[in-house]
């Protein structure tokens, strides 16, 4: 879909029905695109390819005397390494929520935005949606987000799915223009939802098209439906390996079909009369009588290489994972406890691809808060360019030696900043706040081993003894 020419044709004829029915006609083909990936994500029939194959449709040569078997059998078995590349990024990259915080130097201007903005966090379970937007962006290539205000006059944000969004913008999906959500209200009857910096217009399929029922300004100063974009292709982080994938997926359910058809292989009579009788009394009994020296009964099988086969399925998950920057944490290769720069070799493939989501993920929180400052600003809370003054922390989720940590931290306190260091510690999720809790602690404690006017630093006056030596001894006067 050409955006570009959609942004000049909206700045010219506005939220005009016609043209918003145009622009959802032309992004069909996109929305079936994402929504095939997520059906394939959840594994549904619709979406994966191996639970919708049909048996091998052979020329018939059946006779009567001799009968197919090879087509009895049509295993189908899906392996959802697509969904494991998905949810590997995902538990990796927000095992651990992401970190909203304030500048330092205008921290103590921002007290109402700050207890503001813990509020929002809570009221709208900021951390799990978080974590599902990444997770949709990494399945679909990108993902929408929307604010509004609920009727308690609070602000809310709700994730929205790529299919229903369209996005419209002159440089990226973190900075739309104008945005249209679509969603089928039922079977006949589409609902159409339109966004420009100012208004909401709403529309609903009728006799004669796209027809206006509700337009209201939304509060804020900014589109409030903008993208969560996976990287600057908008591709899937397994979109590169279907292919790889379904190989994986027709190779192990063919090597199920050949175990499985062993049961279901020709019996060879050498030697013996096979009449109708005799098969009768072989079923019965289970026995041949094998009377001549060459007489022989066998199965007639194919000669199955599980090497060949087990080779084959090993580099193709091989592939699937380098490509798809991946990595695999149940390999023995990352068994032990390994130092820390050995584990970010072992991850650096996928740090890498983590980061350029981190980036995405970065400007479109920026512009989140740009647009709910802009809400926030009308009620005095802040200015509507404190968004500018917000940064965003991710910590990776992986297993910790914390001794390690603390010893590397314990030698930056030399050398850094107490908060730097403290922030090496996978133990500490909010640095501020663990500052803050030793300030407090130091600030219980330290009177009581303060240098004063009645005592020293070994405690308090009143708990002291005077001590003196007689004859070398050490003694103790009240």
């Amino acid at each position: 879909m050409n955006t570009y020419k959609y942004l000049k044709l909206f700045k010219a004829q506005k939220a005009d029905p016609q043209l918003i029915a145009k622009a959802i006609e032309e992004h069909k083909d996109d929305r079936e695109k994402r929504l095939s990936f997520y059906e394939r994500y959840k594994a549904s029939v619709e979406g994966v390819p191996i639970l919708k194959r049909e048996a091998v449709d052979y020329e018939d040569f059946e006779t009567g005397a001799v009968k197919r078997i090879d087509n009895k059998v049509n295993n189908r078995l899906n392996n959802a390494l697509d969904a494991e590349i998905v949810d590997t990024k995902v538990g990796y990259m927000f095992g651990h929520p992401i970190g909203y915080e304030i500048e330092e130097k205008s921290r103590d201007s921002l007290i109402k935005m700050k207890d503001e903005m813990n509020d929002f966090r809570l009221r709208n379970n900021v951390e799990d949606k978080d974590s599902e937007w990444g997770k949709k962006a990494a399945i679909c290539g990108y993902s929408a987000r929307m604010a509004y205000i609920d009727k308690e006059g609070e602000v809310r944000i709700v994730n929205i799915d790529p299919w229903e969004t369209i996005i419209i913008s002159s440089t990226d999906y973190t900075e739309p223009e104008y945005a249209i959500r679509y969603f089928n209200i039922d079977d006949d009857k589409q609902r159409v939802e339109f966004y420009d910096s100012a208004y909401f217009y709403a529309f609903e399929t009728g006799a004669n098209g796209l027809e206006q029922v509700e337009k209201q300004l939304h509060t804020f100063d900014h589109g409030p439906l903008w993208g969560l974009p996976n990287n600057e292709e908008l591709m899937g982080d397994a979109e590169k390996v279907y292919s790889l994938i379904d190989a994986y997926d027709r190779t192990f359910s063919d090597a199920s079909n050949e175990i499985e058809q062993y049961r279901l292989a020709y019996l060879i009579l050498k030697g013996v009369v096979a009449d109708e009788e005799s098969i009768s009394e072989i079923k019965k009994s289970g026995l041949f009588e094998l009377l001549g020296e060459h007489d022989d009964v066998r199965y007639l099988t194919k000669d199955i290489n599980d090497t060949m086969i087990e080779n084959h399925l090993n580099r193709l998950e091989q592939n699937i994972l380098r490509l798809a920057k991946s990595v695999n944490f149940g390999d023995e290769s990352f068994a032990g406890n390994a130092s820390g720069v050995a584990m970010k070799y072992k991850l650096m493939s996928l740090e890498n691809k983590c980061v350029t989501m981190e980036r995405k993920m970065t400007a479109a929180l920026r512009y989140q808060f740009k647009v709910i400052c802009s809400a926030w600003a009308k009620k005095g809370i802040c200015s509507k360019d404190d968004y500018l003054k917000l940064w965003f922390s991710f910590r990776r989720n992986v297993p910790a030696n914390l001794l390690e940590e603390a010893q590397t931290a314990t030698t930056l306190m030399a050398i850094t900043s107490q908060k730097t260091a403290l922030s090496t510690l996978s133990v500490v999720d909010d640095v501020d706040y663990e500052m803050e809790q030793r300030e407090i602690e130091r600030d219980g404690i330290e009177p009581l081993f303060k240098d004063n006017e009645g005592g020293d630093s070994n405690g308090p006056r009143e708990v002291q003894r005077e001590t003196g030596t007689v004859g070398g001894q050490e003694t103790q006067e009240d």
